[in-house]
């Protein structure tokens, strides 16, 4: 037993490997090889049980006649029979259950050949062989005589007999032999061989008169009768569906303006009537195609079981039909669960974000304080919980998704990621930088900013860009990256209360007493609108040149936004002031000493009888 239990499994084995290498070979006779070699080992098995069966049948038989012999009921030996009998038909009853489950796994693996000689229909099916033929060989015999028979115009079912043959029966038409019914068949299917023949025979019988009446001539012409009767209903459902649309088409025309009256976003026209009916035309148009392929594709199924020899492609047509619309149906069905799941997630992770957003918005408005939380940290900070909320509900509903656990479906998410990782380097690196600059406060929308060489209004900021306007309102935008490797400076972050200092320099000659410049500086400072005055200007002596002296003027404005005009004046001041005292402002350099030329000084500030000096000229004597 334990050698041919081996000898079964590798059988089964090598039918496990090889039908796949069969079909994708395509060769029907490998296939029928490999299955008639698994049925000639599952035989043998059978067989084998089927006689280790018999055996403990004729052994508890000995028991129950030696029982049967014994007419003392205080005989000891009755006693040990008994007690032997007992165990014995208890080891038999596991033994037989044993035997019986390891049978259906048996003809559950093994396959039998299906005898086919009309069509797809098959009568029954061979389990193994019988001489020198094969279960595939049998089969093959049985449907060449079975053909046979149906083309003979003198066929009579009741010709066909079962005659006991030896130890088998034989199913016998006139002289010709159509098959055989053996021991090893009957044992295949639990049934006497009386039963088996008697059930072929019947299957044969009805099979070949089926086969005759299918090819009779009125049975063809009743055929094409139904035939041309689903033709022409099938032209009648095509017409209508033509109809239709066509009045669909003109009552769509006829009330255009009613349906139809254009698609506006604000006051931009979307669409107009015409696109509109033309878009509609062509929905009614694809639908229509649709609908007639459809009524197409289930009235072949009925145009193919007409006849008996296309019944299968109709088989095969509503097979393609229902198995594609069943495997839809059950695998919604099965991914029931996981779809509540991830709607269960997402409408959690929705309120959590609805809550960070009121959150954020109470603490921007100042209607919720946080010590040491600033408020334009709200929003900023909102938006990445948002962002770590969202990725954190993929990462968890990912897994449930549909295909999720393939190697296509994990294979083009490495190729995303990858992509994402090469593609967004510096995009991310701004993010960051968004992050950061957001926790340091350097500046806030509104501020006036220096950054590097661009000078201008903070109007946007946002993880990736900060966008400033400058005073010739040129609006710039600048990475956060580069803003975060570089210096920026915020004229408006202490202007209101320390003041922002504005100061330009000016250059006057030695000749000039330093207290009359200040004097002058500061009056032409107090002079100009948009300067502090709870705060003095001030003076500062910067650098003692070849030909002059710099002076500084320094002002306090909290008015940040308009440090242009607000320079703009005070350079006008001080040139009025100088100019009016009569004094040269030595910038760019002027030789201090003239000799026959104007002073720079306007000639509305000069006096009426203001000459330019003489040219002096010295001459010496050798």
């Amino acid at each position: 037993m334990k050698i041919a239990d081996t000898l079964y499994f590798a059988a089964i084995l090598v039918g496990l490997v090889f039908p796949c290498h069969a079909q994708n070979d395509s060769s029907k006779a490998s296939r029928d090889s490999l299955t008639d070699s698994q049925l000639i080992l599952t035989t043998r098995l059978l067989r084998e049980s089927d006689s280790l069966q018999k055996a403990d049948n004729e052994q508890k038989r000995q028991l129950q006649q030696q029982l049967a012999q014994i007419n003392n009921d205080n005989d000891q030996r009755k006693k040990e029979l008994q007690q032997k009998l007992s165990a014995f038909e208890q080891a038999d009853s596991l033994k037989k259950a044993a035997a019986t489950q390891r049978i259906l796994r048996i003809k559950a693996i093994s396959k039998g050949i299906p005898v086919v000689p009309f069509r797809d229909d098959t009568l029954f099916y061979i389990y193994n062989k019988l001489g020198p033929l094969k279960p595939s060989d049998r089969a093959q015999n049985i449907e060449h005589k079975l053909r046979l028979l149906a083309d003979d115009p003198f066929f009579a079912s009741d010709s066909i007999k079962i005659i006991p043959n030896e130890n088998n029966i034989d199913l016998i038409y006139n002289e010709l032999v159509l098959l055989t019914v053996t021991d090893d068949d009957a044992l295949w299917l639990e049934q006497d061989k009386a039963q088996v023949a008697q059930q072929y025979a019947s299957a044969v019988r009805n099979a070949i008169l089926q086969e005759k009446k299918d090819s009779s001539l009125q049975s063809v012409l009743i055929r094409i009768g139904w035939l041309l009767l689903i033709v022409v209903v099938f032209s009648f459902i095509v017409y209508g569906i033509n109809r239709l649309f066509k009045q669909l088409r003109r009552r769509i025309v006829r009330e255009k303006d009613r349906y139809f009256k254009g698609v506006k976003v604000k006051e931009y026209a979307l669409l107009n009537q015409q696109k509109q009916i033309g878009i509609v035309f062509n929905i009614l148009r694809i639908v229509r195609i649709i609908a007639i392929l459809l009524v197409f594709y289930i009235t072949l199924p009925f145009v193919f079981s007409i006849f008996p020899w296309t019944k299968g492609i109709a088989d095969k047509l509503i097979s393609w039909t229902l198995s594609p619309i069943k495997s839809i149906l059950l695998g919604f069905l099965h991914y029931l669960p996981k779809l509540l799941t991830i709607i269960v997630i997402y409408f959690v992770t929705r309120y959590l974000v609805k809550l960070v957003n009121y959150l954020a918005e109470e603490v921007a408005t100042g209607n919720l304080t946080i010590k040491g939380f600033y408020a334009d940290w709200a929003r900023p900070t909102g938006s990445g919980v948002k962002f770590l909320l969202y990725a954190f509900m993929f990462v968890v509903i990912f897994p449930y998704l549909p295909g999720s656990d393939s190697k296509i479906f994990q294979g083009v998410s490495v190729f995303l990621g990858i992509l994402f990782s090469l593609g967004s380097s510096s995009a991310i690196a701004n993010v960051i930088a968004g992050f950061v600059i957001t926790y340091m406060r350097p500046f806030k929308i509104g501020d006036r900013v220096k950054i590097g060489e661009i000078t201008g209004d903070v109007i946007e900021k946002n993880l990736l860009v900060t966008r400033l306007r400058t005073i010739k309102n040129e609006e710039i935008t600048v990475p956060n990256a580069s803003i975060l490797n570089g210096h920026t400076i915020n004229f408006t972050t202490s202007s209101k209360d320390l003041g922002l200092i504005l100061h330009t320099t000016v250059t006057i000659g030695y000749e000039v007493p330093w207290k009359k410049v200040h004097d002058m500086l500061i009056k032409a400072a107090v002079a100009t609108d948009g300067v502090m005055k709870d705060k003095p200007p001030f003076v500062l002596q910067t650098s003692l040149d070849d030909f002059a002296i710099a002076y500084e003027i320094n002002v306090y404005t909290d008015h940040s936004h308009k440090m242009a005009v607000i320079y703009s004046d005070l350079h006008r001041h001080i040139i009025d002031e100088f100019n009016a005292a009569g004094i040269e402002i030595m910038s760019p350099h002027f030789i201090a000493h003239r000799d026959g030329n104007m002073t720079t000084v306007p000639a509305e500030y000069l006096p009426e009888d203001y000459q330019a000096p003489a040219t002096k000229l010295k001459m010496e004597k050798d």
